[in-house]
């Protein structure tokens, strides 16, 4: 009988290899198999040159395995013994489909550990100085996928749209122009946003605009997924900006 495996479901961080966690690299060092996302930078492949690798990654249109596969996938591989690394883009806990994964497993008994990774929407904030909340004036964040699995718009960008938190829209670039129009229900043409392609890649572009020019700043500067859309005065509250030559704080 083979030793019982195992399944490790990794945050690989918002793209730079450098943002995975400690923790998240002796998981794939400790690897038998490795099952990796479309968003997961292949360096961190090369941490484990030992271990099996296959691409289970999903892109608009391009499936190379569907849930349902994934998961048997999976289990097949334990129930033969093998350690397996399900390593995914960000934190495995925001937009991943992690639950649906652990709760196959756990339908077979089978031992799971997950190890958090920087998700992208706070990582790729923080490189850009962007502070996503500010005491007193923004203090919440509303998080949310632009489309749902029925292909709309998700319902949650019109509540978000209505409250003072800074907005994080994932996957939304295909609904572009209907996110703009419906946030332009509740802000004004001038309200800030932010876009940013590939976050912390060497490939990685961004462009400051506003509500009004969203969608034409967007086919300008041919921005496309993957991207980060970042909705509020958090964009333009960076650390340029609190930090003056006037204000300067004194220590004594």
């Amino acid at each position: 009988m083979p030793d019982k495996g195992m399944l490790s479901l990794v945050g690989a961080g918002p793209g730079d290899p450098d943002l995975i966690t400690v923790k998240g690299l002796r998981a794939i060092a400790d690897a038998d198999l490795i099952l990796y996302d479309a968003l997961v930078n292949k360096q961190l492949l090369d941490s484990n040159p030992v271990a099996e690798k296959h691409y289970v990654g999903k892109r608009k249109g391009q499936h190379a395995y569907s849930q349902s596969e994934i998961n048997k996938l999976i289990v097949s591989n334990i129930q033969r013994g093998k350690h397996v690394v399900r390593l995914k883009g960000g934190d495995v806990s925001v937009f991943a489909r992690a639950a649906e994964e652990i709760e196959y497993a756990s339908f077979f008994g089978i031992q799971t550990q997950v190890i958090p990774g920087i998700s992208s929407y706070s990582g790729i904030a923080a490189q850009h100085q962007i502070p996503l909340t500010r005491r007193c004036e923004y203090e919440s964040i509303w998080v949310t996928t632009g489309h749902t699995c029925k292909g709309e718009i998700s319902e949650d960008i019109k509540h978000a749209a209505q409250s003072s938190a800074t907005i994080v829209i994932l996957m939304g670039m295909t609904k572009i122009k209907d996110i703009q129009t419906e946030l332009l229900k509740y802000k004004s043409e001038d309200y800030p946003v932010a876009i940013v392609q590939n976050g912390t890649l060497p490939n990685e572009k961004h462009h400051v605009t506003n509500l009004g020019n969203l969608v034409e700043d967007v086919l300008k500067h041919d921005l496309q997924s993957p991207a980060l859309i970042i909705v509020g005065h958090a964009v333009v509250d960076n650390v340029c900006k609190l930090v003056s030559t006037t204000s300067i704080p004194q220590f004594v």
